[in-house]
């Protein structure tokens, strides 16, 4: 039997988290960056605790007006920095609620610029493995992301997502174009199945993109996200698909060469949010 992940981004100011948490089987969590704060951050572990859903870190660039989704321009240390303390943050309320924390998702600008840019991701996912070496990453699948946290030695969950569109190359089409976020319910619940059924993503161009991944991201900051989150559900499980939290993988994929692992100075900040 089939089995894959359906997971959320909560706390990010939307409504309907509690809804989605009845649906979903993973909850990645605003930590303070781009949403997000201590209460919400304490609700939303103890409702994954009483359900039984899995709780992950969801960080991103300390930018609310942006909404983390704009690549902003600062040293290397002073981004790390800011990953530390939502990490801090949401660990030290999950050990007071006692609740696992297992992965750590990238948000917004930050998860993109990580998907494309391997020595970038690399030093993302090494200041994580500092802090913790068994924590996993939910990482777009195809992308840097993937190989940066196998190279670090991060355990790695594949993730697609139902609602975006993708790019032939695999990386999500930027939400400055047209059509990069899917908002018909049958082509994101079709995309869900065919992803779940037969491994593969339509790209924007036609090309089929294969895909590995065991976790589908259902956005909850969309008009509609908890209905459209419990249609994708009926329709998996009416295939046959469990839905379950999927163990990560555990073994280093990929070393770098030499050269690869430096990281430099941050890219500038484009002008269409991501």
């Amino acid at each position: 039997m089939t089995s894959i992940d359906l997971n959320a981004d909560l706390g990010e100011g939307m409504g309907g988290d509690d809804d989605l948490l009845a649906i979903v089987s993973s909850a990645s969590i605003a930590c303070g960056g781009h949403a997000g704060d201590a209460a919400s951050i304490r609700h939303i572990l103890k409702v994954c605790k009483a359900r039984g859903v899995r709780a992950g870190a969801h960080p991103g660039y300390m930018d609310r007006k942006g909404f983390g989704r704009f690549r902003l321009v600062m040293p290397l240390e002073q981004l790390l920095n800011q990953i530390r303390d939502q990490l801090f943050l949401i660990r030290h309320i999950a050990a007071e609620v006692d609740v696992p924390l297992d992965y750590v998702k990238l948000h917004g600008a930050l998860a993109n610029q990580t998907a494309e840019e391997l020595t970038f991701a690399v030093g993302i996912f090494a200041a994580i493995h500092a802090m913790d070496p068994h924590m996993a990453v939910l990482a777009l699948d195809n992308s840097q992301q993937v190989r940066a946290a196998g190279a670090v030695g991060l355990p790695i969950i594949r993730e697609a997502y139902a609602d975006r569109a993708y790019t032939a190359d695999g990386l999500l089409l930027p939400r400055s174009e047209e059509g990069a976020v899917i908002h018909d319910p049958e082509a994101v619940i079709a995309r869900c199945l065919r992803l779940a059924l037969h491994g593969e993503i339509e790209a924007v161009d036609g090309s089929v993109l294969k895909s590995s991944a065991r976790s589908i991201c259902l956005h909850g900051d969309t008009p509609g996200a908890v209905d459209l989150a419990r249609e994708v559900r009926d329709a998996l499980e009416g295939e046959g698909v469990t839905i379950a939290a999927v163990a990560p993988e555990t073994d280093e994929l990929w070393g770098l060469q030499e050269g690869e692992g430096e990281i430099g100075i941050m890219p500038l900040n484009p002008k269409a949010p991501e």
